[in-house]
């Protein structure tokens, strides 16, 4: 369908319009922020200084703390200034790189949480071979293969949702422009859309999930095998960072998006997306170096060398 949109930009609701409550969400989403920016550039910069997590588990680690900073900073920034300077106008095209580059980056992170999973089935089901089994080339390629797949993602989502037609309401009930949220103001025929976001999330998610799901079935098998208590304590924890991280994203994809528009609620959908958007990319390096012995190694020897390197 040829776009004859007449919308030239759009109103971004935001979370609230109680002014009283404008600077305390600014100061709260202006911490959670900083709090995922200081986690994954974190997590990135030991992952590169420390020559002990150059492992396929660490590249893919580093590799979702990118993601996640990205992802995050295609929304957050946005809501902060609306909180701050109140202005909550959003061009089109700028409504529609937003949704872009949240799109690509969410479905990369779905595709690199499966690849996760893999790794985590090699470690534990087959460890003799895993040094052949993850070589530096199948890691890159099942990251490309995440990126590649991410961005045709978006691309088919922003096809999709741009080839209609806004002519009547510009007010976008969300805080940023997801696809939902931006289809449901169009004056033109969205079933065919609506059916195409369904089922392209649907495939994304579930062929992720199917990944995720033997990769733990093979993997809960061999536990259950071991016969050393300290083997069995290792496997599990060795996946437990991986199975809250997984749950925590799908559980809340699934809750956004696989809904059809009548039963959509807004308001719960902000709730939603505040978690996805915002909570879980500043989580997920907790997740992962809370109880990580090598993260916090490697803390600790930068820490060390920067002292050193003072004088102190």
């Amino acid at each position: 369908m040829k776009n004859t949109t007449e919308v030239t930009e759009f109103i971004l609701l935001g979370l609230t319009n109680d002014p009283e409550l404008q600077v305390p969400l600014f100061v709260m989403f202006t911490l959670i922020y900083l709090i995922t920016l200081i986690g994954n550039l974190g997590i990135i910069l030991l992952i590169l200084l420390d020559s002990r997590l150059l492992t396929p588990m660490y590249f893919f680690l580093g590799n979702l703390s990118l993601v996640d900073l990205c992802y995050s900073s295609a929304v957050t920034p946005t809501v902060m200034a609306g909180f701050l300077l109140g202005d909550k106008v959003i061009s089109y095209n700028a409504c529609a790189a937003q949704m872009f580059f949240f799109v690509a980056f969410a479905t990369v992170e779905n595709y690199l949480l499966s690849s996760m999973a893999y790794d985590r089935y090699a470690a534990v089901c087959r460890p003799l071979h895993y040094t052949t089994t993850m070589t530096t080339g199948v890691c890159a390629r099942l990251a490309i293969g995440s990126y590649v797949f991410g961005f045709l993602n978006s691309s088919i989502h922003i096809g999709d949702t741009f080839s209609l037609s806004f002519c009547e309401s510009n007010v976008v009930h969300h805080f940023f422009c997801d696809v939902p949220a931006v289809m449901i103001l169009s004056c033109s025929d969205r079933h065919l859309s609506e059916l195409v976001l369904v089922y392209v999330v649907s495939f994304n998610t579930f062929f992720a999930l199917l990944v995720i799901l033997i990769s733990y079935i093979f993997i809960f098998i061999t536990i259950l095998k071991m016969q050393s208590s300290s083997g069995f304590q290792k496997a599990l924890s060795t996946c437990a960072s991986h199975l809250t991280a997984v749950s925590i994203f799908y559980g809340t994809g699934i809750f956004m998006y696989l809904q059809p528009s009548s039963s959509r609620s807004m308001d719960t959908d902000k709730m939603a997306s505040m978690f996805y958007a915002m909570i879980i990319p500043m989580l997920n390096p907790l997740v992962y170096s809370l109880r990580n012995k090598e993260v916090k190694s490697a803390f600790m020897k930068v820490v060390l060398e920067v002292k050193l390197s003072l004088g102190l």
